[in-house]
């Protein structure tokens, strides 16, 4: 079992998944909320049959994989269909994100949890890390991925604000600069996490 588990959080465009493979090169074991999400509704499980049920047919590909696009739009225009889908997707990637922690034998290991600060799972990790950029540069990351004004909109006011997540923030990394300032920060974490672990 990991002796450290730290919560790798933040806003959309903030730059998590860049870091989490930062640590991930360092040889940190990285669970990742999202990734554990999608495996969660690949076509036939529960998670996926419930989704189906939900919203119907028209939410699936071709193939019958969740349109995530499609999705992510009914969720950020209707809050309730969002509850839905949190209430369906939620409790087992936590489950799953505790049941990884505890058979990690690493000396400490990444847990990414985008809303971890919406969904108040700090009993997961012993130590919360942010990871942190002005909004109007996560307006511009979002716009190179070719979200409209609209939807950027509609996620960022589901999400928690910024004071909110650095309230709870033990450490935080500054994404406002190049990828090799982000790599420091991340490389002087792994160092300080280190000797965390090893007391």
């Amino acid at each position: 079992m990991a002796r450290l588990r730290v919560a790798l959080t933040g806003g959309i465009g903030s730059g998590k998944s860049t870091a989490a493979r930062y640590f991930a090169k360092l040889g940190v074991p990285v669970f990742d909320a999202d990734q554990i999400g999608r495996d969660l509704v690949r076509p036939g499980r529960p998670a996926w049959r419930a989704i189906v049920e939900r919203f119907g047919s028209d939410i699936l590909l071709p193939g019958g994989e969740i349109d995530r696009t499609k999705l992510r739009r009914i969720v950020f225009s209707d809050p309730k269909a969002r509850r839905a889908v949190e209430a369906i997707l939620h409790p087992p990637i936590l489950k799953t994100l505790d049941r990884l922690a505890r058979t990690c034998p690493a000396p400490y290991c990444l847990l990414v949890i985008p809303l971890l600060v919406e969904v108040e799972a700090f009993d997961l990790a012993d130590r919360v890390l942010v990871i942190d950029c002005p909004e109007a540069l996560q307006w511009e990351r979002l716009r190179q991925r070719g979200l409209s004004e609209e939807e950027i909109g509609a996620i960022l006011a589901t999400q928690a604000s910024r004071p909110e997540r650095l309230h709870y923030a033990d450490e935080v990394i500054d994404n406002s600069g190049t990828l090799k300032e982000l790599k420091r920060q991340v490389e002087t974490l792994h160092q300080a996490y280190r000797k965390l672990a090893s007391r």
